[in-house]
């Protein structure tokens, strides 16, 4: 007979594996990142940086003094560990309906994790390529009458998403909640199941919106490095060069993009930090642009194969994707082996006082079950990364 005490074993012991491999998985380059539970102190990240080369490297003469030793220099990188959440949700009716039917039972547990899977696949990827603000994008117009907003990335969004806005970044009340219900994404538009008074086309450049209870407490994600701000991980950039990207945008009357623009710019980055790129990331619809770029070439195209089963076309041995989540028609040069997925753990389930997982949701028929991670993702080597913008 299936009873809570089943259900809660199943999680545990037959879904928590299975679910993790693909939380972890979640991009093809997101993939690439090593994930390590070093350097995690309490509810902080606190990970010994070295900055530069060591001094003690000579030549010299055969019997003659050795080079002389130096002082290697680190700095301090800090973040705090983010607390990610996957919640799943479970009526009692359900699983009465299916005590005496355990296929009944397995396919009930099976639709409710591929739900939690896809939303936070969609979500964790999101949140990998964004810059921890959790702002999902700028509001271009407003339909208070349809309850519709046009928005300029209209790729951060997807029906049944629950999002809070704020005014002058103060959240709204009314809009705390808020359900996408449809995603136009010909016309970029996104309805939603309510606004609120002062939710209009007057009032749009007052807003921000997130996905509920998120803002500010995203992922320490890729845009981090190249939106511009001053403090990085606990320091300022001003004083190390070292935590400075590259960033070149592209002029339309001086630059021809072709293979000998890309390629300088790989070099770039490699001259300015000792460290190639090993994935070429493009936004918007520049990844077309790339492959009409390859598609001239008198030579096959190399194809390279990732974590995943991804397989990707090569620019000079280095594999190039597509950002799903950028709309700005920038590139990306990354190297991912400079970056760590710092956390305290690997996905688990959120257990109550008794140790069990599902939990009566106060005043309804239902249980819920959470996954949880607490993790941040941390870059070694700032400069070893590059982007192109304005392509």
């Amino acid at each position: 007979m299936i009873t809570l005490d089943t259900a809660q074993n199943a999680l545990k012991t037959i879904y928590l594996e299975a679910i993790s491999n693909q939380l972890n998985n979640v991009d093809p380059v997101f993939s690439m990142i090593k994930q390590s539970s070093a350097d995690v102190y309490g509810r902080n990240i606190i990970k010994l940086v070295p900055i530069g080369l060591n001094g003690g490297i000579g030549a010299g003469d055969e019997a003659g003094q050795l080079p002389a030793t130096a002082d290697s220099r680190y700095v301090n990188f800090t973040s705090s560990l983010k607390n990610l959440y996957g919640t799943l949700e479970i009526s009692d009716k359900a699983i009465r309906a299916s005590q005496n039917d355990e296929g009944a039972f397995v396919n009930l547990l099976t639709a409710e994790m591929d739900g939690l899977l896809q939303s936070s696949k969609f979500n964790l990827s999101r949140m990998f390529y964004g810059n921890g603000s959790g702002e999902l994008s700028t509001i271009s117009a407003i339909d208070a009458t349809n309850k519709t907003m046009t928005v300029a990335n209209i790729n951060n969004f997807a029906e049944g998403m629950l999002l809070d806005f704020y005014n002058l970044n103060v959240l709204d009340a009314n809009m705390s909640g808020v359900a996408v219900l449809k995603v136009d994404r010909a016309t970029s538009k996104v309805y939603l199941d309510k606004v609120s008074t002062t939710f209009t086309e007057t009032n749009k450049a007052n807003y921000t919106m997130c996905v509920q209870g998120s803002k500010d407490k995203e992922l320490t994600g890729l845009a981090t490095l190249f939106d511009g701000d001053s403090d990085l991980y606990g320091l300022d950039r001003d004083d190390y060069d070292f935590l400075v990207p590259l960033s070149y945008e592209f002029d339309s009357e001086d630059d021809t993009f072709n293979a000998d623009f890309l390629q300088m710019q790989i070099d770039d980055v490699e001259i300015r930090s000792n460290y190639q790129p090993n994935i070429i990331l493009c936004g918007g619809s520049i990844y077309y642009k790339v492959m009409g770029l390859f598609s001239s070439y008198a030579r096959n195209v190399d194809i390279a194969n990732l974590a995943g089963g991804v397989k990707s076309v090569t620019f000079c041995g280095i594999p190039v994707l597509r950002n799903r989540f950028e709309s700005a028609n920038n590139i990306m040069l990354l190297n991912t082996n400079e970056f760590t997925l710092h956390q305290l753990c690997d996905w688990e389930w959120l257990t109550n006082n008794d140790g069990s997982i599902l939990k009566q949701k106060e005043g309804y028929a239902t249980y819920t079950a959470t996954l949880v991670k607490y993790a941040d993702l941390i870059c070694n080597r700032p400069n070893a990364q590059g982007i192109i913008t304005n392509l």
